[in-house]
């Protein structure tokens, strides 16, 4: 018998709550799908016991990350603009090199300009 909706959506509500108490108990999505318990206060108490057992006691959040590691030029820097502006004082901006002159263009000296093509 396949299962209705609500008990579809009540899995998945139960899921959920055993993973976010699992993993604010610094346990991983496969240790927090063990956890038993129906109400929230449940779910946490076991999460906390079963995380002592593991050795887990005290456990740190891992750090959020994102848009990468940061480099050593824009280290301190909070916020998009104030990073960007601090790049741009460690790595000035070149001049583009002018174009040079047709006499210094570099040809090919293999190349053979006095050919003619027979009809």
């Amino acid at each position: 018998m396949e299962p209705t909706p609500e008990q579809q959506r009540d899995a998945a509500l139960s899921e959920l709550a055993r993973l976010r108490v699992g993993l604010a108990a610094g346990l991983t999505p496969e240790q927090s799908a063990r956890l038993q318990g129906t109400t929230e206060e449940e779910l946490t108490a076991d999460a906390a016991a079963f995380a002592a057992e593991l050795g887990a006691a005290n456990p740190t959040p891992p750090a959020t990350r994102s848009g990468g590691a940061r480099g050593a030029d824009v280290q301190g820097v909070t916020g998009i603009e104030a990073g960007a502006e601090a790049y741009r004082r460690q790595h000035p901006q070149r001049e583009p090199r002018p174009a040079p002159a047709e006499a210094q263009r570099r040809t090919n000296p293999f190349a053979e300009n006095g050919y003619t093509m027979g009809s």
